[in-house]
């Protein structure tokens, strides 16, 4: 399952949540194998964020965690339409968004822990 969890310095809309959601659903198809079916997303609006001491405009920080994508497959065209929806839906200046990513090697879901080596 991946899990996209997105930190913005200014106030989100419910329809501006739901439309970057709605985005972010059909960006995560980029990455073989996954799809909005799987995705759990989670937003942080009015989030403190300090860029070079500063808070001056807007800032997003969005971890992207992804099991069994070991290989990184996808990942410059998933980088490029969230920052594109983030970008274009709360017009946060390209270079004030950051995205990091998490390789997650071990997965615990219904109180079971889901190895990636599993899937081999």
């Amino acid at each position: 399952m991946p899990f996209i969890l997105s930190k913005v310095s200014t106030q989100m809309t419910e329809a501006q949540e739901k439309e970057i959601k709605t985005r972010l659903g059909r960006a995560i198809s980029l990455i073989p194998g996954k799809s909005e079916a799987s995705l759990l997303c989670g937003f942080e609006s009015n989030y403190h964020l300090y860029l070079r001491g500063e808070k001056d405009a807007p800032i997003a920080y969005i971890t992207v965690s992804i099991f069994a994508n070991e290989r990184h497959i996808g990942n410059d065209a998933l980088f490029a339409a969230i920052t594109e929806a983030f970008h274009e839906v709360l017009s946060i200046a390209l270079d004030r968004i950051y995205i990091k990513y998490d390789d997650i090697a071990v997965w615990g879901v219904c109180g079971q822990a889901i190895d990636r080596s599993d899937f081999r």
